[in-house]
């Protein structure tokens, strides 16, 4: 399964770090954070998505606290 979501990043450099981490995670196929765009890709097994999500979103606030992920 594949879903993207809007996420408010500040930099391209958060964007790339958020980017790294989320693709560390269990069970991702693949991801993306686009900071021009201001979107979240993230690809995984439909079994494991709202686990990768969640464990995704997490990711993102420990790089950038004021992140905002609209699910």
């Amino acid at each position: 399964m594949k879903k993207t979501y809007k996420c408010e990043v500040d930099c391209a450099n958060c964007a790339a770090k958020m980017e790294e981490a989320i693709k560390k995670i269990e069970g991702v196929v693949n991801a993306r954070v686009n900071f021009m765009t201001q979107k979240l890709s993230i690809e995984a097994a439909d079994d494991v998505f709202e686990k990768v999500l969640d464990q995704a979103v997490k990711a993102c606030k420990k790089v950038e606290p004021d992140c905002e992920i609209e699910i």
